[in-house]
């Protein structure tokens, strides 16, 4: 799957996608950066809901594909400036966490 493709999926949009044919290669959930730096692998989609700018460093960092926003949070337009430049593929999700991780189960 890319991140184009997720980004098609039902209740989910893109905010950045400056690399939207990146492969997605297995999901990570989790709020706090420092665990998100060590544990999520590349190519994973980081589903959090995080949104200050740390979270396009930790990304970049942990080369994930994108970083995919549940329960409807928006990150400040500067965040989103920022991942553009930065190559860094930001979607979002109107769905809770759990119910965002499971849309995903049968593509990944």
């Amino acid at each position: 799957m890319t991140v184009q493709t997720l980004a098609g999926l039902e209740g989910v949009r893109a905010l950045t996608c400056p690399e939207p044919e990146r492969e997605i290669r297995g999901v990570y959930i989790g709020d706090l950066l420092s665990w998100v730096m060590g544990r999520a692998e590349a190519d994973n989609v980081w589903i959090t809901i995080m949104t200050n700018i740390n979270i396009v460093a930790v990304a970049s960092l942990a080369d994930t594909s994108c970083i995919l926003l549940a329960e409807g949070v928006t990150p400040e337009q500067s965040v989103l400036d920022t991942a553009e430049a930065k190559g860094v593929n930001i979607l979002q999700s109107a769905k809770p966490i759990y119910e965002t991780a499971m849309q995903l189960r049968e593509f990944v």
